[in-house]
């Protein structure tokens, strides 16, 4: 196995059990421990895992993966959750969706969506995900429009002056927000401070905002807003969420979905 295939791996099981034992990890991908080792060292170099003695752990908030080694979180639940997103769009509206995992199960359910399958056009989809519009560009009855910007490697994301001179021209009927944190006290919030920055101005221009995310993400805190919690609409999220945080959010005048 190449070092490229095993870091993969490795991040893919990270992903998967928050946690992993040098022995644990050695005897799945059939290697070394003297070579996992150095694997975990490598990787915390780069800050894309934390090492603990005897093995390596997911960071905390400030923490950021890589979009594709994101995916196998909560897979479930962020199809279910995306389902119940794209089943509030109507046919014929213009759609924001911002970039990540969530949001990426989000477009492919609008996909399959047979009411959306004809029309002039029947959705519009404006986006700053590279993936998204790639995934969506071959269906020829979805306007896809994607900004300018700087990609961001992790989320695919592009931000910047580029992006914002496109969404500053454009009227929403609904942005889709994809989160790592939302809080009823502290609103909506990234990682980056430039992706926060982009995907406010693509709710600024929206008339209703949704925030679609798994439970895990709900009454956390990170480091860049994009948005109040006041000024979201509709939050979409698992049944595993806890009763009292969703009755915070209620209580801010968000209408509450779990799936």
């Amino acid at each position: 196995m190449s070092r490229d295939a095993r870091w993969k791996s490795l991040l893919e099981l990270l992903v998967e059990r928050g946690r992993l034992d040098v022995e644990e990890a050695a005897s799945t991908l059939g290697v070394s421990s003297a070579t996992i080792r150095r694997d975990f060292d490598q990787l915390a170099e780069q800050q894309m895992l934390v090492r603990t003695r005897g093995g390596a752990v997911v960071h905390g908030v400030s923490y950021e993966l890589p979009l594709r080694y994101k995916s196998a979180r909560h897979a479930s639940e962020k199809q279910r959750i995306a389902a119940a997103v794209a089943a509030l769009v109507a046919p014929g509206e213009a759609v924001g969706l911002t970039g990540g995992t969530t949001t990426t199960e989000v477009a492919r359910a609008l996909a399959v969506r047979t009411d959306l399958a004809s029309g002039t056009p029947a959705l519009t989809v404006v986006t700053n995900a590279l993936n998204i519009a790639n995934e969506l560009a071959i269906r020829p009855q979805f306007k896809i429009v994607l900004t300018g910007g700087v990609a961001r490697p992790q989320s695919y994301e592009l931000t910047g002056p580029l992006a914002d001179t496109v969404l500053a021209q454009i009227t929403l009927d609904v942005a889709v927000l994809g989160v790592v944190a939302f809080d009823a006290v502290h609103g909506a919030a990234a990682h980056d401070e430039a992706e926060a920055a982009t995907n406010r101005l693509l709710c600024e221009r929206a008339e209703r905002i949704v925030v679609a995310a798994d439970s895990s993400k709900l009454g956390r805190r990170a480091f860049a807003r994009i948005r109040p919690a006041e000024g979201v609409h509709t939050l979409v999220t698992d049944t595993a969420a806890d009763p009292a945080a969703l009755a915070r959010f209620e209580d801010a005048g968000i209408r509450v979905m779990t799936v």
